[in-house]
């Protein structure tokens, strides 16, 4: 049995004449939608798989599925004849235009066998006539085949050899899933051994030397393992050192390496091809011309054997010598290693005669974090989850490493100039501001259209176009800078509709809502007469690459800020001494926080809504009704019949005055921070981490503390819990509530008490609101409570309500994991902009 061999992303095109089992083949060796069929798709564009006259049409349309799937990364079986080198020209070249590798499969059976199938097939209408020019087209072709592109040839000779043929599917060699690190990926080290030493031993391995006392190897204690970033060689001191601790190390398997463009030019030169000397290639020759022929060849052997770039931790890194577009990640091509080893250029020269390269980070857009070198910096800095590791150590600069999984970069410094740079290792600023500027920007195309957006807890979330654009507009005109804007709170549900006769809310729907969910340890937090808020407290603003002298943000749940810039900075302050105060930044280990909170009073939000909306309904009202009701009372004593008419209008007046006595709750008066209260509940995320797998009481008694801290400015949020269990708990949470909406309170907050919770069907409501009869007569109108209103108001679509609030704290978290993981603004802001649009979606806003 012979076994072919092919990678598993390729374009596979079948090579034989009509008659010798191509469509056999492909449907035993391959899976269904593996295999585009030439005649299927003349089926699909004219209802005769034999119509020939659909060729052309048929060829067109099965070249643009093979497309398609190639784009995706699909292997993809190309079943035709393609005994032309014209057919299979235009294969080998969307293989190429895909960066897959071209595989040709050749079934060579004779020519009577061919024929005898063929005369068996009456759909078939040309005779032995069209076989032997096929025969003969494929006899001539065979020798051709590498010339034409393919990568890798099969020949099967005969009926029997095609049968007993397997497929073996094959990794690309850049495949690299498997290695799962941890790693240390190195940055250019160009010729510096004795900084590589420091930085290794930094970075804790354990150098073994030979008997000479040279570096030839080097293990962790931990398991963990290097991965050098190319550019080995030429201008240090001791190119021969490093590849002798390089190759040692990647020879024993503790480390990996992709080549560099030094290392390029270096094979040509050590094979005795003509190339420039410079940029520090003469010194390496030099070094290796005292080495031994044995040494040189294994230095030749070692380069050439160096893949592009590599795909490691199952698709999580890439790492590659100049860096890798999306795009071209674990593929294979000329152009793909082009890309690798030389990165991109404009086509132009810069004032000190080097290549401009285009900033290809700036647009990535990939899942994979990318680390590179290639190009000097003085520091290393995550653009859009890719990082540039040269750091210029052969020209004085430092030799640089990343370790993986934990983003933790580690430096050594040069020990001097080794190699005078081209150029200077620091931008010019103007340069080095534009790349900060571009960086930190969003592109309108990672938020316009149709969305879909993973997330950890709730699977794929869809955003729709059209509430996009409505995003769109409240992010571009109203909403803070998006480089603060990294979370938004998810909109809240109520309960289902009391079955009290006076009610529409009540506790004891929340709770039988969550006993259905299967949970039943729950929290009752306050809910504040105040605005929603969240707050990014940061001491170092340049982890979120904001200006210098920026302690944060306090903005609303769509993103608008709350105060001006110096009233904010003072608020700021305050809860940065707090938090000190309360040894907080210690125990969370942070030098930033978020946090999930009401800002109080109401009024600093909606003072112009309770003046314009609620005060004229409320002044008007309280003026009309009561000499209404004085008129019709006087009409009545007089003996005039307007009985139904003064029974209607009585409780009208009484309305209209718990309507105003009920937002008058919510103005109070506030002036610059006087009057102002933070009540935090929940501590959203810090460096690193975030906290919904904490219990809604570990967060509230972090609350307390920032309270005690500054009563003036922080209010603490009261709590009680509730065990399903145990009734009498159940009964006191219900009489508190019932004691905080009788004095004007809003109401409260029902949430599980472990805070994120997963049940059979998913992610479990974060919270249920229970709101007072007071306060839903701001919301519903002054005469909601009348008998005939209730009525109508309780047939409540809660439905939409709740996925809405579902969807959105789903998203939430995803955007704060995003944040704690350090990944690029861009993938955070897809979370984030998905919580706005979703908030133009059609749902009663009194709900």
């Amino acid at each position: 049995m012979s076994e072919l061999a092919i990678p598993e992303m390729s374009l596979v095109v079948l090579i034989g004449s009509s008659g010798s089992g191509k469509s056999t083949f492909a449907r035993d060796k391959f899976a269904p939608f593996e295999t585009l069929s030439s005649d299927f798709f003349r089926g699909l564009v004219s209802n005769d798989e034999n119509n020939q006259a659909a060729t052309r049409a048929a060829f067109d349309s099965l070249r643009y599925v093979a497309g398609k799937r190639l784009e995706a990364g699909l292997l993809t079986v190309i079943d035709a004849t393609n005994v032309q080198s014209e057919a299979r020209k235009g294969f080998v070249q969307l293989a190429r235009d895909h960066d897959v590798l071209p595989v040709a499969i050749v079934l060579d059976v004779p020519e009577r066998v061919c024929v005898e199938r063929n005369e068996s097939r009456t759909d078939r209408p040309f005779g032995a006539d069209v076989i032997r020019r096929q025969q003969d087209q494929l006899r001539r072709s065979l020798k051709f085949l590498g010339k034409e592109g393919f990568r890798k040839i099969h020949i099967l000779h005969g009926v029997d050899e095609i049968a007993d043929a397997s497929i073996k599917r094959e990794p690309l060699l850049n495949d690299f899933r498997h290695e799962t690190g941890p790693f240390d990926v190195i940055g250019d080290i160009h010729g510096c051994r004795s900084e590589l030493e420091s930085l290794l031993g930094k970075l804790g391995y354990l150098l073994e030397r030979d008997a000479e006392g040279r570096p030839v190897d080097a293990t962790h204690p931990e398991g963990r393992k290097v991965v050098f970033l190319g550019d080995l060689v030429d201008r240090g001191p001791d190119t021969p050192g490093v590849l002798r601790l390089a190759m040692g190390m990647v020879r024993n398997g503790h480390a990996l390496a992709v080549p560099g463009n030094h290392e390029d030019k270096l094979i040509r030169a050590l094979r005795g091809k003509k190339v420039q000397t410079a940029h520090g290639l003469a010194e390496s020759l030099l070094q290796l011309g005292a080495e031994t022929p044995e040494f040189r060849k294994e230095v030749e052997q070692f380069a050439d054997g160096l893949i592009s770039h590599l795909v490691l931790d199952g698709g999580k890194l890439v790492v590659a010598h100049a860096g890798m577009r999306k795009e071209y990640q674990g593929r294979a091509s000329g152009r793909v290693r082009s890309f690798a080893l030389f990165g991109d250029t404009t086509g132009e020269t810069d004032e000190y005669g080097l290549p401009v390269r285009y900033p290809w980070a700036d647009d990535y857009r990939g899942k994979a974090m990318v680390l590179y070198g290639h190009t000097p910096t003085l520091e290393p800095e995550w653009v859009n989850n890719t990082m540039c590791l040269d750091t210029g150590v052969v020209f004085g600069g430092k030799l640089s490493a990343l370790r993986y999984p934990e983003r933790e970069v580690v430096s050594v410094p040069a020990q001097q100039v080794w190699f005078e740079p081209a150029k200077p290792l620091a931008a010019p600023a103007a340069v080095a501001a534009e790349r900060e500027r571009a960086a930190g920007l969003l592109s309108i195309d990672d938020v316009l259209g149709k969305q879909i957006v993973e997330t950890k807890t709730h699977g794929r979330i869809g955003v729709r176009e059209e509430y996009a654009a409505g995003a769109l507009e409240v992010m571009s005109r109203w909403a803070i800078d998006p480089r603060w804007l990294l979370y938004l709170p998810p909109t809240m549900s109520p309960p289902n509709t009391s079955s009290l006769d006076t009610l529409l809310e009540h506790p004891a729907e929340a709770f039988a809502f969550y006993r259905k969910e299967g949970v039943t340890e729950l929290i009752c937090e306050e809910k504040h007469m105040g605005s929603r808020a969240v707050v990014l407290l940061a001491r170092d603003p340049s982890r979120f690459d904001a200006p210098a002298g920026w302690r944060g943000v306090v903005y609303t749940r769509t993103g608008r800020p709350f105060f001006e810039r110096e009233l904010a900075d003072e608020f700021l302050r305050r809860l940065d001494a707090a938090f000190e105060k309360a040894g907080l930044w210690s125990e969370l280990g942070s030098d930033w926080v978020m946090l999930d909170a009401e800002l109080l009073p109401w009024s600093l939000k909606a003072g112009d809504m309770i003046r314009d909306q609620y005060a004229s309904v409320g002044a008007a009202a309280t003026a009309a009704l009561p000499r209404a009701v004085s008129v019709l009372e006087q009409a009545a004593a007089n003996g005039v019949e307007i009985g139904d008419l003064l029974a209607r209008t009585r409780p009208r007046a009484v309305n209209a005055s718990a309507y105003v006595e009920a937002y008058r709750n919510y103005a109070a008066p506030a002036s610059g921070l006087d009057g102002v209260q933070l009540a935090p509940f929940q501590v959203l995320a810090t460096e690193g981490a975030t906290h919904s797998d904490k219990s809604h009481a570990w967060h509230l008694a972090i609350a307390d503390r920032l309270a005690a801290a500054d009563p003036e400015l922080i209010r603490a949020t009261r709590s009680m819990t509730v065990n399903l269990a145990d009734p009498a708990t159940l009964d006191a949470a219900t009489s508190w509530w019932e004691s905080m909406t009788a004095a004007g309170g809003e109401g409260m907050v029902v949430k599980p008490l472990a805070n994120l919770v997963r049940g059979e069907k998913g992610l479990v409501q974060p919270g249920i609101k229970v709101r007072g009869r007071e306060y839903l007569r701001i919301i519903y109108g002054p005469d909601y409570t009348e008998p005939q209103n209730l009525s109508r108001l309780r047939d409540r679509n809660l439905a939409h309500k709740r996925s809405m609030a579902q969807r959105e704290y789903a998203l939430g978290i995803e955007a704060l994991e995003r944040v704690a993981a350090g990944e690029p603004l861009w993938r955070i802001h897809q979370a984030v902009f998905a919580v706005l649009a979703m908030e133009s979606e059609p749902v009663d806003p009194r709900l």
